[in-house]
């Protein structure tokens, strides 16, 4: 602690003194502080010129102090009363006496041990002889702001600090209270939403994407809270509507594009996604195992300058440049074939693919060829790689990339993907099908999607897609005692290009989706608006650009069990079924026919009996006879209702008779003979 002096101690004892004497409440007393106030500055004037006069001591100086004390004095003799003239002289000589004690004290120094290299500051001193009172009166009279200045100039450094630290606190303390005030009427205003009229005013005029990103925040806000936030008229899809028409105009997009994005992930992820789509992803390079090891390759480009980290603790190959002063596609190491520019996300696939060495892979759709020198280098060169593309201008460039990598187990070809199927039936032990898309997952790399894509279009390259898969499938040898696994996977985040494809697989073959041993990746939809998919789909991944800082992608694990359709099966089914009830009729009517055999034998044995006994066969005789009569009778009848014409009557021939006798001649039969 820094000394301090007997002397400036009893002067403010006598100073507190003087205070309290000064309020007394008598009224001659109060009008005598008053007439001593200028009495008072004119001393602390007189203060102030003494110090200086300590601090250079020079006879001219002495001389106009004197003579301003003085002239002092006497203004103050002549504005004011006797009285008032002994209480200054009073002063005026106490202040004189305090001037030389401290004069002294400067001469003497401190008396404690720090006095060799201590030397107490006369503004010190006056301040603290000095009231507040006084030093607010001084500083109306004689212009405060000097004198502040220069006791800011002469504090202390820790007096400073402390003033900085106390002004710092004041504004924190009212940046506070404004951010509370702001709060409060955000989360108590209620936001209005544009009519069709304002709507139809904002068409005549460009709107700013300020506003738009205004409007776009307090719907969301909105939206968040709406029961407390809403209007009292409006519904939650005018909400809905109104900020998919604004990101579709912010952004740049087709409505019907931003209306696709919102059924998928909901108003606040989609314009986390579309912001997260117009920026730039970070420049990734893999590094080529086949020529060089990814530690020589980084400190290579290091010594060009190239800034560079390694991309992510899954990959042992990427590197993610962070800044080069040269272009990375022209060094001389990716000339020579020592890496190859590829996005983190198109190293997905391949990964979860995991081919081996020495096994047979197809790649359906391999241009430009990143995709399939990567499953090469994971197969170390051995094996055979098929890369097939259906345009021969693209696989140039996939022939010119194996050349420059020193890949030598790939075979290029120009096959319809959709007929390889039929071609390498049960062939390949691995197949990558990296199938052709729309491409909502990399706008960011080609920003015409924007504008270009329709959902018509998605359901185009959905059929295309399918058609792809199945003839994937046909190509799998499920029989391969390493492999018997493939990779579908789309550069777009599409619901009808990724999930349904898949589940539209699982019931057209016999396979099913295992998991893609990648750490990180949100899981598939099982569920998309009144659709639902096999909850086998939930193992397959999805990457987006505002959650991974990747492209969007999607990657699905498949593993053939047999070459058997679900198709087949269901005829299989319906012809045991036809066998079954064909066996099931037939048993019923050979029943049927031994019943019948049984009653007519029942019947026989019942009219055999029956016959030999007389009393049935008089009655046998009686239905007979009736039954003859009855039979006349009704042809009788029928014949008199019919128009026939009548019969020609035949003239009757007289029966011979013999001579001798009356009756006929008895005509021979041949019976009698027999």
């Amino acid at each position: 602690p820094a000394p301090t002096k007997k002397k400036v101690v009893k002067k403010k004892q006598e100073v507190e003194d003087d205070d309290t004497s000064s309020s007394s409440p008598d009224q001659d007393e109060s009008s005598s502080e008053e007439e001593q106030k200028p009495v008072k500055k004119v001393v602390n004037r007189q203060t102030k010129v003494t110090k200086k006069v300590t601090k250079k001591p020079s006879s001219s100086e002495e001389e106009s102090s004197s003579e301003e004390d003085s002239s002092s004095e006497e203004e103050v003799k002549v504005k004011r009363g006797k009285g008032v003239k002994k209480k200054a002289k009073e002063e005026s000589s106490s202040e004189e006496e305090s001037s030389d004690d401290d004069e002294d004290d400067d001469k003497k120094g401190f008396t404690d041990e720090n006095s060799a290299w201590l030397k107490p500051k006369e503004k010190k001193k006056s301040q603290l002889m000095s009231s507040d009172e006084d030093d607010d009166d001084n500083d109306d009279e004689f212009g405060g702001n000097d004198d502040d200045d220069d006791d800011d100039e002469e504090l202390l450094e820790v007096e400073r600090q402390a003033r900085l630290v106390d002004a710092e606190m004041e504004a924190e303390a009212e940046e506070a209270d404004e951010e509370m005030r702001r709060t409060i009427a955000q989360h108590t205003s209620v936001f209005h939403l544009p009519t069709a009229e304002e709507l139809e005013e904002d068409e005549n005029r460009v709107v700013p994407p300020s506003e738009l990103r205004a409007r776009i925040d307090s719907i969301l806000e909105v939206l968040a809270e709406f029961k407390t936030r809403r209007e009292t008229d409006r519904s939650r899809s005018e909400y809905v509507d109104q900020l998919t028409s604004d990101i579709a105009e912010l952004h740049g997009y087709l409505p019907e594009l931003v209306e696709y994005f919102m059924t998928m992930f909901g108003p606040s992820e989609t314009v986390e996604f579309v912001d997260a789509s117009d920026k730039p992803r970070p420049l990734v390079v893999r590094t080529n195992t086949l020529k060089t090891r990814r530690k020589d390759l980084a400190s290579a480009l290091m010594k060009r300058g190239v800034q560079l980290d390694p991309l992510a603790p899954w990959s042992k190959v990427g590197l993610k440049i962070i800044e080069s002063p040269v272009p990375v596609g022209a060094t001389p190491e990716y000339l020579s074939g020592q890496y190859m520019l590829q996005s983190a996300a198109s190293m997905c696939p391949v990964m979860a693919l995991a081919p081996q060495p020495k096994e047979r892979v197809l790649d359906m759709s391999a241009a430009p060829g990143g995709k399939t020198s990567y499953i090469a280098q994971l197969m170390r060169n051995t094996g055979v790689v098929v890369a097939n593309d259906l345009k021969a201008e693209r696989q140039k460039a996939t022939v010119a990339n194996m050349h420059r990598l020193g890949v030598r187990n790939t075979i290029a070809c120009t096959h319809d993907g959709r007929k390889l199927g039929l071609k390498f039936k049960n062939n390949f032990d691995r197949i990558l099908l990296d199938a052709p898309c729309s491409g909502l997952g990399v706008i960011s790399r080609d920003p015409s999607v924007k504008v270009q894509r329709t959902i018509a279009d998605v359901k185009k390259t959905q059929h295309l897609q399918k058609e792809l898969l199945l003839s994937a499938i046909d190509a799998l040898n499920h029989k391969s005692k390493t492999g018997g696994v493939m990779v579908y996977s789309t550069c777009s985040v599409s619901v009808f290009e990724n999930e349904e494809v898949v589940n539209y697989a699982l019931q057209k073959r016999d396979i099913k989706i295992v998991d893609a041993e990648l750490d990180f990746g949100k899981p598939g939809f099982t569920r998309y608006q009144q659709k639902r998919f096999h909850p086998s789909v939930a193992l397959t991944k999805r990457f987006y650009p505002h959650v991974h800082n990747m492209d969007g992608f999607y990657v699905a694990k498949i593993k053939k069990l047999s070459n058997r359709r679900p198709e087949d099966s269901l005829a299989a089914e319906e012809q045991q079924e036809e066998a079954v009830a064909s066996e099931v009729n037939e048993k019923s009517s050979q029943a049927d026919s031994k019943k019948d055999v049984k009653a007519e034998r029942k019947h026989k044995e019942a009219k055999h009996k029956g016959f030999n006994n007389p009393k049935e066969q008089a009655k046998r005789k009686l239905k007979k006879r009736k039954g003859n009569v009855g039979d006349k009778r009704e042809k009788a009848e029928k014949s008199k209702a019919l128009s026939v014409p009548p019969s020609a009557k035949h003239p009757q021939k007289k029966q011979r008779m013999n001579a001798k006798m009356t009756k006929p001649r008895r005509q021979k039969k041949a019976e009698d003979g027999m």
